[in-house]
């Protein structure tokens, strides 16, 4: 493994550290202040999202025509202005916005770099490190982000900067590669011909839909837990139902530790098989109704999960890389997989609203997994173990 890889996943984990801190931080400005309508949290975690849609067409075409650990050093410089703006007692929906413009920057240019550091022999493993890593980085942020924001926002955010300031700093480490030179005419019609592009070879569209299909289920599931814990386990604080999130998480680190040696690129088909298996857990979890059961089976979930998405992203990045680009790739990624969390969790949220019980939604949403892996699946190659 290439030691260049190091700082990488140092900077990594600083930042996705920051980015769920500040998202804990924000949400207690808001619960702090005079805003405290029901929809203005939502609202945080759209706008975010929001910014990797609206912007797709553009950053992963930054990534690729410009040095990424540059591309890197500069988003991290963005989430940090975004930090700096609500410590300026700026509107929470504008700073976060640009920290979520930050974000859609910098995961291009992250998972773009890594075929520049790895290579094919282990791109997989590297792969599994940043998305352990990451997982990681959430957890702590999340936790460690919630408790100092209790605290104080400010110091919270004085620290979400210096983590910010931080991991740009520790870009500088990594080795700078000659870039191609931008394409001129519209990034637009420019990121359409690319999507067409990537949809030609079966990986690529296994590799996109399956992405997408990863990253709404998880959205969706969190969003139910919230509401289908205080009814079927009976727990009733906001720490006792993050518990939950928590063995998802681990799950998934552990997940993503084992793939390397089961599921390796040149057999791409066999990530379908954990994929099936996530959606069977989900819907054996909508029948659970005591806590340490629906512990290990959102352990399992989290498994199955960090099975299924390392290999697809390794995919993408190799594909990306022979065809439009490993930074363009990404960043289709990224808009086809924040499309699909703003739908799937919007659906949930309009079908919440109508009165469905969260256990039938998630058993829904297993069977929605099952069905969509199924259909995923059928553009894979049958020779590909």
């Amino acid at each position: 493994m290439n030691k260049q890889i190091y700082p990488l996943l140092i900077a990594q984990f600083l930042s996705a550290f920051g980015d769920n801190a500040i998202l804990f931080t924000v949400i207690a400005i808001v619960m702090h202040g005079a805003q405290q309508a029901s929809w203005y949290v939502p609202a945080l975690q759209s706008v975010f999202l929001v910014s990797f849609v609206v912007m797709a067409p553009w950053v992963g075409g930054f990534a690729d025509h410009h040095p990424k650990a540059r591309v890197l050093l500069v988003a991290n410089l963005i989430k940090a202005l975004g930090a700096g703006l609500l410590l300026l007692n700026v509107e929470p929906l504008i700073a976060y916005c640009i920290v979520g413009f930050g974000a859609a920057l910098y995961s291009p240019a992250k998972y773009g770099i890594l075929p520049e550091l790895a290579g094919h022999e282990y791109l997989m493993k590297a792969n599994s490190w940043v998305e352990g890593s990451t997982i990681l980085a959430i957890l702590l942020g999340m936790l460690v982000g919630a408790k100092v924001a209790d605290y104080s926002t400010q110091m919270a955010l004085i620290g979400i900067l210096v983590l910010f300031g931080i991991s740009a700093l520790t870009t500088l480490a990594l080795p700078v590669q000659i870039a191609s030179k931008p394409e001129p005419g519209s990034k637009i019609i420019a990121f359409a011909k690319q999507m067409g592009q990537f949809f030609t070879t079966p990986r690529s569209f296994f590799a996109i839909l399956g992405g997408s299909l990863f990253w709404a289920s998880a959205a969706t599931l969190r969003v139910i837990l919230v509401a289908w814990a205080p009814l079927v386990l009976m727990l009733k604080s906001t720490s006792e139902i993050a518990e939950l999130t928590l063995f998802l998480a681990i799950g998934i680190i552990i997940g993503s530790a084992l793939v390397p040696g089961l599921i390796p690129l040149e057999h791409l088909r066999r990530a379908r098989i954990p994929a099936y298996l996530m959606g069977l857990l989900i819907v054996g979890l909508s029948f659970t109704n005591s806590l340490w059961p629906a512990r290990l089976v959102l352990l399992m979930i989290g498994m199955m999960g960090g099975l299924f998405i390392v290999p697809i992203n390794s995919a993408l990045q190799e594909e990306g890389q022979h065809s439009i680009g490993s930074g363009s790739a990404v960043a289709l990624q990224g808009f086809f997989q924040n499309l699909a969390m703003l739908l799937a969790v919007g659906s949930y949220t309009f079908a919440a609203s109508q009165g469905v019980d969260p256990v039938h939604a998630m058993l829904g949403l297993g069977g929605i997994v099952l069905v969509a892996t199924f259909l995923v699946s059928l553009k894979l190659p049958a020779n590909t173990n």
